[in-house]
């Protein structure tokens, strides 16, 4: 059957490409990085000078990823740009990364993070209902399952089951509880400097940290984690309506979103709270709520922090199903990945196996380790994404440029220049994660050359579409 017939359907508008740009990205991190922040360089000013950095750092990558999102509109993201500007082995690292790792790493995460919420509700979820009597849990213990992990898989399959039933359902979706969740934090924003409950003089204020630039560093590889995943809407550039016009609009105004809402956020932390409250806490936002409103404030951030994390669980489902979609239909990963379903016109397996991955995540009690190992990777892609815009003006100064990076050479490469020093904060500051993070990753170039040996014997990875691929 023809690609035309059986292909991606481009049925997201602007609204849904930037409600997944800021779904995705606020997630829980809003709730929980402030208290590394504080730690790391000790004044409330200093820390609203990270997430501006870290904002501004954001938006530079958007406005470079612009351009490429405009100019290849095709599902998978990065993927399609590091494969067109460096060969295919770096996009296939990618997409490798963000199957196995970052994405997988990602979705358990999330699915975990909410039932720890819930739990505030309803603590049997916190049970054991089994103990694996073998050292596979977290620090070489038993490896312990509770309650909460089946619900976290639940809400994982109920999500994969929403996009698997069409990208405008699961698009719809994503608009829905994002503004749900931009309209919830907007009240805890409100409420927070609004009360007559905080003090100005806390901005003032500080606790012992090791400042300097190492901490700023190591506060800004913590703000860029909760920015991060304003690069998602590009991996559903191939279902994008008038995608020349909408995804830039949707990088640039999601991530000046959500900076906003980062900015503002922390404005009413810390006119609640003095810094050492705010280094004393696990969750700060509810420690503010407690401080103004009493136990049922508190309780209001669990409901505000279970609707954030569940859009960004959908839109992080929805957006990352792209990728190892994008590598089946180019030869390079399981050929059923590749497959379209016939009446929803989704990466159904795709969908369903990213899921499944996910889910088994949940249940290793490791998941927190992997992003720790990835970051340093992972930061590196990023950076030769961006440096990408600079690579394809040499090499293909033919392509159509619906869109062209404002400030260019300049701006991608401040956003490269960022990135490495992102990777190098965190080799520094974690070295046996970020080497180990890197072997992960190269774990897969055994994977690339059986499956390039075994495509160049069908004749090519893309001599016969997704019928020369490995069949899974």
């Amino acid at each position: 059957m023809a690609e035309a017939a059986t292909g991606l359907r481009r049925e997201l508008g602007v609204w849904a490409a930037t409600a997944i740009v800021v779904g995705t990205v606020i997630g829980s991190g809003i709730f929980l990085v402030p208290k590394d922040m504080i730690l790391h360089v000790g004044s409330p000013a200093t820390v609203l000078a990270v997430w501006v950095v870290g904002g501004l750092l954001s938006l530079a990558g958007a406005l470079s990823y612009a351009e490429l999102a405009a100019a290849m509109p095709e599902a998978g993201g990065e993927y399609v740009y590091l494969r067109k500007a460096y060969g295919p082995l770096w996009g296939f690292l990618y997409g490798w990364t963000q199957m196995w790792v970052a994405r997988g790493g990602s979705i358990a995460t999330l699915a975990t993070a909410f039932f720890l919420y819930l739990g505030n509700f309803f603590p049997a979820l916190e049970k054991v209902f089994y103990t694996l009597p073998l050292p596979v849990g977290p620090g070489g213990e038993p490896l312990e399952l509770r309650y909460g992990q089946l619900l976290a898989v639940a809400v994982i399959l109920l999500l994969a089951g929403v996009n698997y039933l069409g990208v405008r359902f699961g698009g719809g979706v994503q608009v829905a509880v994002t503004l749900l969740k931009v309209a919830l934090i907007g009240a805890l924003i409100v409420i927070g400097l609004s009360a007559g409950k905080g003090d100005f003089r806390h901005f003032s204020s500080g606790i012992p940290a090791a400042g300097g630039v190492a901490g700023f560093f190591a506060a800004l590889v913590a703000a860029l984690w909760a920015y991060d995943g304003w690069n998602n809407v590009s991996m559903v550039a191939a279902e994008i309506r008038r995608p020349q016009r909408n995804l830039p609009i949707a990088l640039i105004a999601g991530t000046m979103t959500v900076m906003a809402i980062y900015l503002l956020t922390n404005l009413a932390y810390f006119y609640v709270l003095p810094a050492g409250k705010v280094g004393e806490s696990d969750r700060v936002a509810a420690e503010m709520m407690r401080a103004v409103s009493g136990d049922w404030g508190a309780a209001a951030v669990s409901v505000a922090a279970m609707v954030s994390i569940f859009a960004a669980l959908n839109g992080s489902l929805l957006s990352g199903a792209r990728v190892p979609y994008a590598l089946a239909r180019g030869g390079l990963f399981f050929r059923r990945f590749g497959y379209i379903h016939p009446r929803y016109r989704t990466p159904a397996v795709s969908i369903v196996g990213l899921a499944l991955w996910g889910s088994v995540l949940v249940f290793s009690g490791r998941y927190e380790e992997l992003f720790r190992y990835v970051i340093f990777a992972s930061w590196i892609l990023y950076g030769m994404t961006a440096a990408a815009v600079l690579v394809l003006r040499w090499k293909r100064p033919d392509l159509e440029r619906p869109y062209r990076t404002p400030g260019f050479p300049v701006l991608p490469a401040l956003f490269v220049i960022g990135a490495a020093a992102v990777t190098w904060s965190s080799l520094w500051n974690f070295p046996r994660e970020s080497l180990l993070g890197m072997a992960l990753i190269l774990l897969g170039l055994p994977y690339y050359g059986w499956v390039r040996r075994a495509g160049q014997g069908a004749g090519g990875p893309g001599a016969g579409g997704a019928g020369s691929q490995i069949s899974f």
